[in-house]
């Protein structure tokens, strides 16, 4: 493996950095993207069971904000009735909205940078491979005297960089879609969630009085 690297010259460099994060970045979004640290399935259960008569303290909002990402959502949607008792179901639906794209900033997070490794990678290495084609060409002489079996050589090097770019975009392509899947499947939990929040909080909501 040395030596190909060695052989395929310094355009392979940039791509072996570019593995190196594609796999720093597989490894870091598989470990925050767990189900548990994102959306445990009983959560939603467990806080309408335990605000069933009364709103929770202010420790209990926040042991529930650091369990989970969805915790962090309707830690959000607590404080605001906590804070409002006269809120009204839009600015508690706008709350909930609030701290659910935040929460879906925060799980995109590395995937963009994921997809542009999976895009660029296929064209650094065709870049090193033209690169290294010119200078095949470059150095042959120019009175004919070529050695084809050199010359075909020099060629099946220069093409190591397509094939190490291709190795690195496919796997990266595949992990990207697979995350893009993920965060909107999450998305649509966190969603529902708010969703059935939004009518059990508005019941420790405060009427207001109507004008006469």
């Amino acid at each position: 493996m040395f030596s190909i690297i060695q052989a395929a010259g310094w355009p392979i460099w940039p791509l072996l950095l570019c593995s190196i994060a594609a796999m720093a970045l597989v490894i870091e979004r598989f470990t925050s993207l767990r189900g548990p640290k994102v959306a445990p399935p009983t959560l939603v259960d467990e806080v309408i069971s335990v605000t069933r008569s009364s709103l929770p303290s202010a420790d209990v909002v926040n042991k529930l904000e650091r369990n989970s990402v969805l915790g962090g959502v309707l830690a959000r949607g607590l404080r605001a009735v906590i804070a409002e008792p006269r809120i009204t179901e839009e600015a508690l639906r706008e709350a909930f909205e609030a701290a659910g794209r935040a929460a879906v900033h925060r799980l995109e997070r590395y995937l963009n940078t994921l997809g542009t490794i999976a895009s660029a990678a296929p064209l650094l290495g065709l870049l090193g491979t033209v690169i290294g084609m010119i200078e095949i060409f470059g150095s042959q002489a120019p009175t004919g005297g070529n050695n084809p079996v050199l010359l075909a050589h020099g060629i099946s090097v220069a093409l190591y960089n397509t094939a190490f770019g291709l190795i690195i975009a496919i796997p990266s392509l595949m992990f990207y879609r697979y995350f893009r899947g993920l965060v909107d499947a999450y998305t649509l939990e966190l969603e529902q969630a708010a969703h059935r929040m939004v009518p059990h909080l508005m019941r420790f909501a405060v009427p207001r009085a109507t004008a006469a």
